[in-house]
């Protein structure tokens, strides 16, 4: 019990996260008004995006990066709305309704914080780079082909499921040439943000961006939709409805946002601290955290939450060194609601499809693909198979297919490397010493080369010894260890006597449970050095040929 309230203290807050905020609290000021001006657009668009509207978005940009910025385990983590969530999120709206959103980051919240309670933090480092950039690149041509509808002043509803298909019949339902007009809105943010990424990148393009297109209609009269009122408070925490039906048809999109927030968010503060030295990242405390994130932004009636890539890049970028600039960035963002509601609510629909279709774009990253194409072919298929699966399934399937060929891949390497070599009996040759055959097994005795190993090993023809090394073996698993029982079961039972020189201490004790050192003729059988297991070898010879 001890134990687990040492290891619950370890995931809360302390006075040591704002050790250096006395020094760099204006840095840290000025990088969180930088990000809530980056995080406004992005937060409105996804939460028009994934179908629960602009408020929800704004919420929890608020709620959940606040909390995600008092509880996380990165100093310099932005959390909120993000794309990879949207595209988890629009199927839910369109299958369950607005209502179920609430309910699923809640469910997803509670099992992020149980992930980071039982340190599974590190979980994330086993996902190969290929996947991820498949992974990556396949969200990013999702959230393009979610914008079309309003890019061309079409209703998102009643469209497939799958954003390919979705996007297609979209173009083909398009209103010419009424549709030019939001395509003209998505065009010139599209403009803008290029033109400022350009020349002036310290400028928050989306911003600027937004604000140009949305006065330029305002002032046309555009008859453009636009976002609508809203409210000018956050809403009042509630619990929403838990009942047994709910819980049970939201289970399997509950683990799916769940496991994309939690690995998103350290994804994302993984990439944080290779930007800037901002201090170590707490891979459990951030779970926990980013987990207490999305239950607050549920009581809100907002989205699940997840760590920002892009902003909490701009964040560092910025100067921020400390959570402070976090904190500030959601605060900024509670003043936009609770002062400029009104005006937010003019902004087209189209200039936040500017600004996702431009996110977009830059998540497929033309020179990251160029690596992974000059890399390994099996990094490439690794790559084309979890962008393929991403795009056309599922996010959280695309993950688990990736690591599985990704896992084939690098068991496959790892069988080739592995082999048994016959050698020549070192020192003067000896009388006999053909009928002994000295193997080296070199790499690693496990599922994927065993047979092969074995094989090896038991055509050696007309031998009455053989010698195993096993000194240079990395790993053995409990297949590769039944196949050496089994081995030694089948060469003894042919009058082969087996010899075994330089089992490891650490894997002596899978050896004698799985009854590799039961199967030889007699313990002593077990050396832990070449010359007297040779000298055994070539006196068991000896008397052999005497006695015949």
């Amino acid at each position: 019990m001890s134990a687990l309230l040492s290891g619950l203290r370890a995931l809360l807050p302390t006075r040591a996260d704002y050790r250096g905020a006395r020094i760099s609290w204006r840095a840290d000021l000025v990088a969180g008004l930088t990000v809530g001006i980056v995080a406004l657009p992005l937060a409105l668009a996804f939460g028009v995006s994934s179908g629960v509207g602009a408020e929800a978005g704004l919420v929890t940009a608020i709620v959940a990066g606040l909390v995600a910025a008092v509880f996380g385990g990165s100093n310099v983590q932005v959390s909120g709305p993000t794309g990879a969530m949207v595209v988890v999120l629009a199927p839910i709206v369109v299958l369950h309704g607005v209502g179920a959103v609430a309910v699923v980051s809640l469910m997803a919240g509670v099992l992020v914080v149980a992930a980071g309670i039982f340190r599974l933090g590190r979980a994330v480092s086993y996902i190969p780079w290929p996947v991820i950039e498949g992974f990556t690149a396949g969200i990013g041509i999702i959230i393009f082909l979610q914008q079309v509808p309003a890019a061309l002043g079409v209703e998102a509803g009643g469209h497939s499921s799958n954003a390919v298909v979705a996007a297609w019949q979209v173009v083909t339902e398009a209103s010419w040439p009424a549709a030019l007009l939001p395509l003209a809105a998505v065009a010139g943010v599209a403009l803008i943000m290029v033109l400022l990424g350009r020349i002036a990148p310290a400028i928050p393009a989306s911003f600027v961006a937004i604000l140009a297109v949305s006065i330029v209609t305002v002032l046309a009269g555009s008859p453009l939709t636009t976002i609508g009122t809203l409210p000018s408070s956050l809403p009042a925490p509630s619990l929403p409805a838990l009942d047994p039906a709910t819980l049970t048809a939201l289970a399997g999109p509950a683990v799916a946002v769940a496991a994309l927030a939690a690995i998103e968010s350290l994804l994302s503060a993984r990439v944080a601290a290779t930007i800037a030295d901002t201090g170590q990242v707490n891979a459990d405390r951030e779970l926990f955290g980013q987990g207490l994130a999305s239950i607050a932004s549920g009581f809100f009636g907002g989205m699940p939450a997840t760590g920002a890539i892009a902003r909490t890049a701009v964040n560092v970028r910025s100067g921020a060194r400390t959570r402070l600039a976090a904190v500030i960035h959601a605060l900024a963002l509670l003043l936009v609601v609770l002062v400029a509601a009104p005006v937010v609510g003019a902004i087209p629909l189209a200039a936040l499809s500017g600004v996702l279709m431009m996110t977009a774009a830059r998540m497929v990253s033309p020179a990251t693909i160029g690596r992974v194409l000059r890399s390994s072919r099996s990094s490439v298929a690794v790559f084309a198979v979890t962008l393929f699966v991403t795009v056309a399934f599922d996010l959280v399937i695309a993950v688990g297919i990736g690591l599985a060929v990704a896992a084939f891949f690098a068991l496959r390497t790892l069988s080739r490397m592995s082999d048994a070599t016959r050698e020549v009996l070192p020192g003067p040759a000896a009388p006999g010493d053909e009928r002994i055959a000295l193997f080296t097994v070199h790499g690693s005795l496990f599922f994927g080369a065993a047979d092969r190993l074995v094989d090896q090993i038991s055509e050696a023809p007309d031998v009455a010894v053989v010698v195993l090394r096993l000194s240079d073996v990395q790993i053995i698993d409990a297949t590769g260890a039944n196949a050496l029982a089994e081995l030694v079961s089948a060469l003894e039972r042919r009058g082969v006597t087996v010899l075994i020189k330089g089992v490891r201490p650490e894997h002596r004790r899978l050896l004698e449970q799985l009854g590799v050192i039961r199967s030889l003729r007699d313990p002593g059988h077990l050396f832990t050095e070449l010359a007297p297991a040779l000298d055994h070898a070539r006196d068991h010879v000896r008397r052999e040929a005497a006695s015949q």
